[in-house]
């Protein structure tokens, strides 16, 4: 079984788009769970008009922020494999089978995916430009190479990830080193989405952290401080 998990925020201009690109290429035992973050726009309303049995919808969260969002609609997958989704992007149709296939080598799967405008127009035919060798710890310790909403992995996982660290920026980054800590994970050369950057993204993976480097090292010292805690936990077995 398939869980994609989708957050919204105010998306009603792509969000149709995104759901229908999504359902096209999941069985119908899988499941699309939106979590909205209390939009004030059509979105809810388009979602419901959709009528889709395997959609599940959370509305009225009240989260000001999609790291949480993420954090809740993933507490609520049920299927054996998890997939990260984000309102404005298309998936294209094989996206599902290729990230399958791989799943059955490695825990956590990353593909690439072409950068386009607001129209669809490619801005760009490779995020990683063609740099596929980004797995490891220490690597993404030092800077962070996975895209959420390319991310695909075995429900094996939440036994680290959740519940998140109170203080985390990026959903992404917690993800995808416990992965490297803990579990296998493989970049792959596949282009599976349209990763869509218009004026109103809610992500800022192209604006650049905005923290100094001493809030940077705080920072990776508080993910690495949770992630050993999550060593200690499954040793005692309390996770």
């Amino acid at each position: 079984m398939v869980s994609v998990c989708l957050t919204t925020y105010n998306g009603e201009k792509y969000i149709e788009q995104q759901i229908s690109s999504i359902l096209f290429q999941i069985d119908l035992h899988d499941e699309l769970i939106i979590s909205d973050d209390s939009s004030t726009d059509n979105t809810v309303s388009i979602i419901k008009s959709i009528n889709d049995k395997r959609i599940k919808l959370y509305e009225n969260m009240k989260f000001k922020h999609y790291t949480p969002n993420f954090e809740f609609a993933i507490s609520k997958a049920q299927g054996d494999y998890i997939f990260l989704s984000d309102q404005d992007d298309v998936w294209l149709p094989n996206k599902v089978d290729i990230m399958l296939e791989h799943l059955k080598f490695y825990d956590l799967v990353v593909s690439d995916c072409y950068i386009v405008d607001q129209n669809l127009n490619i801005l760009n035919t490779s995020f990683y430009n063609g740099k596929y060798n980004r797995s490891g710890f220490i690597r993404n310790f030092i800077h962070n190479h996975f895209l959420g909403c390319t991310l695909a992995f075995k429900k094996k996982l939440l036994k680290v990830i959740l519940p998140f660290p109170k203080y985390i920026l990026s959903h992404e980054s917690w993800i995808g080193l416990n992965a490297e800590f803990f579990f296998k994970t493989h970049f792959i050369k596949d282009k599976l989405i349209l990763y869509r950057r218009h004026p109103n993204n809610h992500s800022n993976t192209f604006k650049g952290s905005t923290l100094s480097l001493k809030q940077k090292i705080k920072y990776r010292y508080y993910i690495l401080k949770n992630i050993l805690l999550n060593q200690i936990n499954l040793k005692n077995g309390k996770k």
